[in-house]
């Protein structure tokens, strides 16, 4: 699993955020929290916020990513101290304490990673995300009300990008995923289904389908609908 912590500690390293980490076999690395960069280049399976020492900033990074579109789980590391300052408003998926053991660790970015990845149960044929509503059933999809005139390749593929918002597949992985494992083609097949994903999108939402240089594609959910005001975050 690839996670990204984002700290303002100087020269970070993993496990001076969260000691776990380092008996735990993820790629980790730390970066500060350039909320722009991270949003826009290819995001990792799970975001980490360094909420330790200053939970106002914090809670202020963790906000703007979550209404910016993040869709990864976003998690805080805090101090047993620091639980209490906590609340909903953040925008985030879990907290984890920064002197938890490698198993607790483990098992909340698996948790975390698994809530975004469950399929639809069973008798939920009908695949949401913003104004774009996917019937997996009928083979139909809708952008704002207007059904898509889609081919059975270019369903597929709007159906399996809009599953997993936010996560990057590289052209190998979608022709495994979409295609099929016996299928011969180059990867220019997906690019070029992409482009006419595209088209049939339209202009003013080709953006949903996102391309992340030299590595794939991803689907952009929009931005979630501004979290509420609350009273400022109280420290412990």
């Amino acid at each position: 699993m690839d996670l990204i912590i984002l700290t303002n500690q100087a020269k970070a390293v993993p496990a001076s955020v969260l000691p776990a980490l380092d008996l735990l076999a993820h790629r980790v690395r730390c970066a500060k929290p350039d909320v722009g960069t991270l949003l826009s280049g290819p995001q990792s399976h799970t975001v980490l916020v360094d909420a330790r020492t200053d939970l106002s900033e914090a809670r202020a990074t963790c906000r703007v990513l979550r209404t910016g579109g993040m869709t990864v789980p976003l998690i805080a590391v805090v101090t047993e101290a620091g639980l209490a300052g906590v609340h909903a408003d953040w925008g985030i998926d879990d907290i984890i304490v920064n002197t938890a053991g490698p198993a607790e660790v483990e098992a909340r970015l698996r948790l975390a990673t698994g809530r975004l990845e469950v399929p639809p149960e069973t008798g939920q044929s009908t695949v949401r995300v913003g104004d774009l509503t996917i019937d997996t059933e009928t083979y139909a999809a809708k952008l704002k009300g207007r059904p898509l005139d889609l081919t059975y390749k270019e369903f597929e593929l709007l159906r399996y990008l809009a599953q997993h918002p936010g996560r990057v597949f590289s052209r190998e992985q979608l022709l495994r995923e979409v295609w099929g494992f016996d299928y011969y083609g180059g990867t220019r097949t997906v690019d070029v289904h992409v482009r006419r994903l595209r088209a049939k999108l339209g202009s003013e939402n080709e953006s949903m389908i996102g391309t992340v240089r030299q590595v794939g594609y991803k689907f952009v959910a929009p931005p979630a609908k501004p979290l509420p005001d609350s009273a400022p975050v109280a420290v412990a």
